[in-house]
């Protein structure tokens, strides 16, 4: 859902990125504050300040939310955890960690962060509230607004329930008292479903009532709380069950390479619907030249198939990822959900020597599983 977006650039080496659910958010919160809030709060402001401070409290709770996420981002980059980058969307924002905590101390310190720097922006921005009180009242409005934000963003972070900086918090303080990860990471995965479903319960008792709107937005935010919670247990339970596995152990040698030279045309007929698969390594004179997949095949106008080659339709050696055979399994997982792709060549010495297919990393965990290994 949220591994693409605009890019806004990078901050202390971190990628940041805008999703397009950003924008729905940011015109309802501008369009409540200039219809609602600021007009009954400052009956004698114009239409123009209304509009103008609106957008400015709007993007100001937003460079809240990041300077929240980036905090957590640089704790957990001094700890030597990689930050893929950090996405602004509907519900606020994420850091996108591609690897866990080591351990539970820092668990802690980067579940903790973004709390502590929304409190402090509150507190910073109060002290401006309290300093521009009946002198500027524009910014006294706009700073009072930003305080009481920050410090609803805090606390609701700090609810005890995973995948919220509470819950991480919770999981850390579980984790340091047992030393073990997975239990910890189930105790705070299942209070974070059973904050989930009270925020959904509670949104369908206001939905009933006169503040339907506000309902809908308890339900979605308890439904997005519920799959996170349910994804981070799974994902530290596959790390568990695939952890010192590599590539190799799972890849596919028996793959089918194409010839550069043949046509959509060949291609769809004679592989892609008689074997079933979806992606196949383009060799020339032995060595990887491209990857063929159903997506390059879709952009090929259908009535040129017969004169298009694959060398044409193909993704470029160098514009796609390829692992080696003895990459951690775990971290080839991580990179084909990353990329969004099922399929991955696997290469030793610029020579293709198998492909990793995403289903067979589950089949693998479930056999093991089944043989109670």
């Amino acid at each position: 859902m949220l591994r693409s977006g605009i890019p806004l650039g990078k901050l202390f080496g971190i990628s940041i990125r805008l999703h397009i659910s950003w924008f729905i958010i940011f015109a309802l919160l501008t369009w409540g504050l200039s219809v609602e809030y600021f007009p009954q709060e400052h009956p004698d402001w114009t239409s123009a300040q209304y509009v103008i401070l609106s957008i400015i409290t709007s993007l100001l709770f937003f460079s809240s939310i990041l300077l929240h996420e980036l905090a957590h981002s640089i704790v957990a980059q001094r700890a030597g955890l990689p930050i893929d980058s950090i996405v602004l969307f509907i519900l606020g924002g994420v850091s996108q960690m591609t690897d866990e905590p080591k351990d539970a101390g820092t668990e802690f310190r980067v579940a903790i962060a973004g709390p502590l720097t929304s409190i402090a922006i509150s507190f910073f921005s109060f002290v401006i509230f309290l300093a521009s009180y009946n002198r500027i009242e524009p910014i006294a409005a706009v700073t009072f607004l930003l305080a009481v934000i920050n410090i609803g963003l805090a606390l609701f972070n700090l609810i005890p329930g995973f995948p919220l900086d509470g819950g991480r918090v919770l999981r850390s303080i579980v984790w340091w008292q047992t030393h073990n990860v997975r239990r910890a990471t189930k105790v705070a995965s299942t209070i974070g479903k059973g904050v989930s479903f009270l925020f959904i319960v509670f949104g369908i008792v206001m939905v009933f009532s006169e503040y339907w709107i506000n309902g809908v937005w308890m339900i979605i935010v308890g439904w997005f709380l519920h799959n996170a919670a349910t994804g981070s247990y799974q994902q530290l339970a596959l790390k568990i069950a695939i952890e010192g596995h590599k590539a190799e152990e799972v890849m596919h040698q028996g793959y089918i390479a194409m010839s550069p030279d043949i046509t959509i045309e060949e291609l769809v007929n004679n592989y892609i619907l008689t074997t079933g698969r979806r992606c196949f390594p383009v060799i020339q004179d032995g060595h990887l030249i491209g990857l063929v997949t159903m997506r390059n095949v879709s952009s090929v106008p259908r009535d040129v198939w017969a004169n298009t080659t694959v060398n044409t339709a193909m993704t470029p050696l160098g514009k796609f990822k390829v692992v080696k055979p003895d990459d951690d399994l775990f971290n080839v997982m991580q990179l084909m959900i990353t990329e969004d792709i099922d399929q991955i060549p696997v290469v030793s010495d610029g020579l293709v020597v198998g492909v990793v297919i995403r289903d067979d990393i589950m089949n693998f965990v479930e056999t093991r599983a089944k043989l109670g290994m």
